[in-house]
């Protein structure tokens, strides 16, 4: 370990002596682990155990399943002894964690079969270790340190699988000046995912949402021994239902705390502003089951605003705690369990509508119960009216919550009442319809709820990358000027600026986007144009491929009781379908039989509730390669949505991370325009910068009021945040990154091509150079989605790196970084000093160099237009080709084959598509046989022989060592030659049989390797 890390780790042990913790410089293995812990146990439980009972113990509660043993941590478990009694015992004591010992070990080395880890630095509370601190160098990407972590626990036989350790709840990692924290997990939910993230990963925080980055600062806000006891105790969620770790954010820490310490001093009511998308419903959960502990509350009521959002808050709920809480069927059920004093009963979810219902005299319900001679509703909640309850609601700015709210504060005078809100109404942005009802009042946020009691805007939530920032266009019909506020432009010009744009604006359809448009008719029309736009435009281009369009609006006339809720927080469709409703319900049943035909779905205006969930579900799907989609539903045309035409619908409260673009031919306004916009910018990876608006009504000043609205910062210093910097800002640093590419390949005395990186020199010239190209690729995305590109703008981006240039160092760089990468892979697990610290630390983000179009399937049909056509005449020449499927990361392990393949064939020699693909597999298979051929004359082995044991080792994925020994028999070597040859054929067959296995494991293949 370098100095400077040694130095890091003394000092945090000293700061953690400083909390209270006790240093044990005496426990270094895995017995002395064991040996404390047996101390610890035995001085809680009151209790002496023999040294069978102990072991006994230990092949208990030891298991690899990380929830099973974050609840043994958490709860009382129970013990036979040998004289066949009962013990009830817990790990640490549950009902005060600061009551616990709290202790640090550092280098901690834990040997297993096949493992053999040493931990930084580790805290045990009560002996078990629950923290394990990952310390670095300066400079080293947090993000590989986390790959490293995963790659420990990864290991077959690993000391978290085997040992004490399966009781890790969190991890950290610091290199001194920036620290990060996550939770311990299953395989499952612990790695790295298709699109290269690993999520979520916190930062500490203070109340005001400043950042604890340095490991000092860190370890007082966050390692105190009560804080850390809370934290683990308190604020990790065991969500049942995924059998999963959650950690709450410390903005969400924060809400609950202060949420809670309101109740208990009964001082008034509170708002939360929690921007959008930052886990609202995670909050009220915890806060609502601490509640569930304090005998001075009858009951806590989760309030929402519709029936979709009851159903799905309630398995939300139910997902972070099975069966906390049940569904209410109708109002006469809600009272029921208002009535009752049942445990489970004492949280309850409801729409706010089922409330007012059960709360109104007037209502229809309360007036037939009365007419029937029954008690009503009211009659009934009476028994409640001088309860101490509380009402969490969801979104407290809907339509029907101002006259809800001044119910509840009426029949309920010791209520109180907590809202949360992405967008709060000030005095700027205040009516009566959307606070009170009441014609003559505007009231704030502030008015309704007394108080803050705490804020994470979307400016911290931009800052922290939990959400993305945004790039507005401004859409310039002259190339110059956007029209005027108000002024709307022709829909065919709009259609055909968002065909011409669309493929930038999503980075090649990898993405998918929404149409906000200002009326039902609109949206007809809409669809209706993008129809027959698309269609002309088919017929004058055979290569044209169409985009999937849908439109979702409610139906007019009569609609189910679910639909009805839904329109209540719809104004615009309810409006509009008060006019000419035949219309519509006629346009919106076409558009369903459209969909039905495109998607191989059977939907009917009847259930249109069904039709707008199948459209989200949809548009959610964007995330799953075409081919995936294609098996699972192989009878359908189409699979993917492109854009969704909408009024008011999926404009607030729906999520896709997939979703990264808003089209806009409507006028927006503060809060309903930061919640239109607030659907693009959910966080994917490096390939979705920002979220993306084209905006075709000339709407900057709104833009700029909601922004200054609800930035809780200087406006301008918010514009900055929220704002992705304009195109020729971008460009210079596209310019400077390949100045700097330049210069270092100058460095190495290469001039500057792509050739010429093959030159390059040991693996700190190829890591230079992985990280210098790494820096133009990604600015080059995010140029390549902007659309407010002028042609100069393009000129000078193509100058700057030309499209055949900026491929082949595509190309270039996958390679390298493949040789690196397999470089690290046969490294391993070797524990001497041969590894390469930086290759170590590499992290290669292969997701930004993969294509969303370009797939298996796309590069068949290039291969056979290549085929069929005359020389001259196909859509890409032979090197084109090469240079395409070199330059995309899906093909890395599969280029040799395919560019070979490509090379073989001869330009027109008339071959389809499927006599292409025949053509593949047999070459491939030909070519695997020869390898496979040429290896065993090598090594002196009958070929049939050693390919009937490659076969049986994918066929099973097992390598038996047996099975060698066997196909080396013949050879009749003497056990040292025979152990030379054994390596000799598995240095070369291993890796043929990884790449066979195409990233499936193959068990026992590990031994070798180390």
């Amino acid at each position: 370990m370098a100095t400077n890390e040694n130095q890091v780790e003394r000092d945090l042990i000293a700061k953690l002596g400083d909390l209270k913790y006790t240093p044990r410089p005496d426990i270094r293995d895995r017995a002395a682990l064991e040996a404390n812990f047996r101390e610890k146990f035995q001085q809680l439980n009151r209790v002496k155990l023999t040294d069978e009972e102990f072991a006994r113990l230990l092949e208990e509660i030891v298991t690899p399943d990380v929830f099973t043993s974050a609840q043994t941590l958490r709860t009382r478990n129970s013990f036979i002894r040998e004289d066949g009694i009962p013990l009830n015992y817990t790990l640490v004591n549950i009902d005060d964690w600061c009551k616990n010992s709290f202790e640090v070990v550092n280098q901690l080395r834990i040997n297993t079969d096949y493992s053999h880890h040493r931990f930084d630095v580790v805290l045990l509370i009560n002996g078990v270790p629950v923290v394990q601190i990952e310390l670095k160098t300066l400079g080293i990407n947090p993000r590989r340190a986390i790959e490293q972590i995963v790659e420990y626990k990864n290991d077959p036989g690993n000391g978290f699988t085997r040992t004490l350790l399966c009781f890790m709840q969190v991890f950290v990692v610091s290199n001194r000046d920036s620290t990060y924290y996550f939770a311990n997990n299953n395989a499952r939910h612990f790695s790295f995912n298709a699109d290269e993230r690993f999520l979520p990963i916190y930062q500490f925080a203070a109340p005001d949402n400043t950042k604890v980055s340095a490991l000092d600062e860190f370890a007082d806000a966050f390692l105190p021994k009560c804080t850390l006891g809370q934290m683990i105790s308190r604020y990790m969620v065991l969500v049942a239902s995924e059998q999963k770790l959650l950690m709450m954010r410390p903005y969400q820490i924060y809400a609950v705390k202060n949420i809670v310490k309101c109740i208990e001093e009964n001082s008034g009511n509170g708002y939360i502003w929690h921007t959008t998308g930052s886990g609202k419903t995670l909050t009220s959960f915890k806060a609502s089951t601490l509640l569930k502990a304090n005998p001075a509350i009858e009951k806590c009521l989760f309030v929402v605003d519709r029936k979709d959002l009851d159903r799905q808050t309630r398995e939300e709920f139910n997902r972070f705690q099975e069966g906390c809480v049940e569904s209410n069927t109708n109002t006469g059920e809600l009272v029921r369990r208002l009535l009752s004093d049942n445990a489970a009963d004492k949280v309850i979810v409801c729409t706010i509508q089922k409330l007012g219902l059960a709360l109104d005299e007037n209502s229809r319900r309360n007036k037939s119960r009365e007419k029937r001679g029954l008690a009503t509703y009211v009659d009934q909640l009476e028994a409640l009216r001088d309860k101490r309850i509380v009402f969490i609601f969801d979104e407290c700015h809907r339509s029907q919550f101002g006259e809800t709210h001044q119910t509840i504060k009426e029949f309920f005078p010791k209520a109180q009442l907590f809202g949360f809100t992405g967008t709060p109404i000030f005095e700027a942005n205040a009516s009566a319809k959307q606070i009170s009802g009441e014609t003559q009042t505007l009231k704030t946020t502030l008015d309704l709820f007394q108080q803050s009691l705490h804020e994470y805007t979307i400016t911290h939530a931009i800052e922290d990358r939990n959400v993305l920032r945004f790039h507005v266009d401004y859409f310039k019909p002259d190339g110059k000027h956007p029209p005027k506020p108000g002024e709307t432009l022709a829909k065919r010009a709009i259609v055909e600026a968002i065909l011409a744009k669309h493929d930038a604006a999503t980075g090649g359809r990898k993405f998918n986007a929404i149409f906000a448009t200002a009326s039902i008719n609109d949206a007809i029309e809409y669809h209706r144009l993008f129809e027959d736009i698309q269609a002309e435009k088919q017929q004058a281009d055979a290569n044209f491929v169409p985009l999937n369009i849908v439109a979702v609006f409610s139906p007019p006339s009569d609609v189910s009781a679910d639909v009805r809720q839904l329109q209540e927080d719809l104004p615009t469709e309810l409006e509009d379908n008060q006019q000419e409703p035949e219309a519509k319900k006629a346009a919106l049943t076409s558009i369903i039989a459209r969909y039905n035909a495109r998607f191989g779905t059977n939907h009917h205006i009847e259930e249109f509730d069904l039709y707008y969930q199948d459209v989200q579900q949809r548009i959610k799907d964007q995330q799953w390669p075409d081919a995936d989609l294609r098996k699972a539903n192989s009878g359908a045309a189409q699979h993917k949505i492109d854009i969704t035409v909408v009024v008011d619908m999926l404009l607030t409260g729906f999520d896709s991370k997939y979703l990264n673009t808003l089209y806009v031919d409507k006028n927006l306004k503060y809060h309903g325009l930061i919640q239109a916009f607030s659907r693009t910018n959910r966080v994917l990876n490096d390939t979705k910068p920002f979220g993306h608006i084209l905006d075709f009504r000339g709407q900057q000043d709104a833009v700029d009021a909601a922004i200054a609205l609800f930035s809780g910062a200087k406006a301008e210093a918010a514009r900055k945040i929220w704002l992705v910097d304009k195109a020729p800002a971008v460009i210079e640093e596209l310019r400077k990154a390949r100045i700097g590419l330049q210069t270092f390949l100058q460095a190495h005395g290469l001039s500057d091509k792509p050739e010429e990186i093959i030159q390059l020199k040991g693996d700190e010239a190829r890591i230079g150079f992985v990280e210098a190209f790494k820096k133009v690729q990604k600015l080059q995305i995010q140029l390549d989605q902007y659309t407010d590109l002028t042609p100069e703008q393009e000129r000078s981006i193509q100058t700057i790196l030309p499209p055949d240039e900026f491929h082949a160092f595509r190309g270039q760089y996958l390679e390298t970084a493949k040789r690196l990468r397999d470089e690290r892979a046969s490294a391993g697990n070797r524990a001497d000093e041969a590894k390469n610290d930086e290759i170590e630390q590499l992290d290669f983000e292969f997701v930004l160099f993969a294509s969303a179009t370009i797939d298996y399937d796309y590069i068949m049909k290039l291969i056979a237009d290549f085929s069929t056509k005359k020389p001259g005449t196909a859509r890409m020449t032979r090197e084109q080709l090469v240079s395409l499927i070199a330059s995309d990361a899906k093909f890395i392990d599969d280029r040799e084959d395919i560019t070979e393949y490509v090379m073989s064939l001869k330009a027109g020699e008339g071959l389809d598509e499927r006599a292409i693909r025949a053509g593949y597999q047999q070459f491939k298979a030909v070519k695997a046989a020869r390898e496979l051929t040429e290896l065993a004359a090598r090594q002196g082995l009958p070929a049939a022989d050693l390919q009937g044991f490659v076969d049986d080792v994918l066929e099973r994925r097992i390598f038996d060592g047996e099975q060698l020994t066997e196909l080396l028999a013949p050879l009749e070597l003497g056990w040292k030659a025979r152990t030379q040859k054994e390596l000799a054929l598995m240095s070369e067959l291993m890796p043929l049989l990884k790449r066979r296995a195409g990233g499936r494991e193959i068990a026992g293949l590990q031994a070798y390797e180390d």
